[in-house]
Formats: C-alpha cells, structure tokens, sequence
C-alpha cells in the first residue's frame, strides 16, 4: 500500500520552510498559491507566541496568498498537534496557473477574538513570505 499524499496549503507561520520541515520532515514545499474569498485575520491569544495567531474567514473579494506543501497522513496527524484550536478544513485554492486543487488547511476552531500578533510570531511569518518570495 502506497504512502497517501495530500495537499496542504500552508498560510502565516507554516510559510515558513525551517518551522514545517521540524513539523513535518517528510513535507514538500511544491508552489505558491491563492485561496479566494478569504482573508487572514489575527486572532484568539495564543500563550506560547503571547499573542494573536493567524487564521483564515470567509470573506467576498479578498484573498489568501499562501504554499501548497505536499504531506502525508502522518505528517498531518503531526500537524494536528501542533494546530491545537484549529480545525481541518478542506479548500480549494488555484495555483499560478489559476488551476483549482483541493488541499487541507487549518482553521481556528470557535469564535475569533482580534488579538495582535507578537513581534517574534510575526517574524516566523514574514520569514515563511520570503522563504516563497511572497512580499
């Protein structure tokens, strides 16, 4: 029985290649993508960044930029440990080719609450933007 392989798009912090390949060592960075009709929202104060964390809401017009890794089941069984409060949530999202995949991401579980992010959470992200030349 082969390995299964899934897409998961990786927004905020797991942009940033060094953090997932401690996540998840066996994932491969694959290519930037866009998940429309969202945006990212800091939110729901998070003790070990002691701060907001990044998520993602439904939102018309506006857009997620983000990177699609390719995971396996154990690595998103990982993943889950790590995203605790967030809930898996299947996507599409549309490559630079403006092609449509499905992929797994992380949405925060529950009511989101504004928080500002710290300035070492919004270091990791800004690093995982540079890491995919997003900014």
């Amino acid at each position: 029985m082969g390995k299964q392989l899934v897409y998961y798009f990786a927004y905020a912090s797991n942009l940033n290649q060094k953090q997932m390949k401690e996540r998840c060592p066996d994932s491969k960075p694959l290519f930037v993508a866009t998940l429309p009709n969202y945006k990212l929202v800091f939110c729901n104060w998070s003790r070990k960044w002691r701060g907001g964390v990044a998520s993602i809401k439904s939102f018309r017009g506006d857009r997620v930029r983000g990177a699609i890794y390719e995971v396996s089941e154990a690595c998103l069984r990982r993943l889950d440990r790590f995203e605790k409060g967030y809930n898996r949530y299947k996507v599409t999202v549309f490559n630079e080719d403006s092609e449509p995949l499905e992929a797994i991401t992380y949405v925060i579980a529950g009511r989101l609450e504004e928080a500002k992010p710290s300035p070492e959470y919004l270091a990791v992200v800004q690093q995982g933007l540079r890491d995919w030349r997003l900014f």
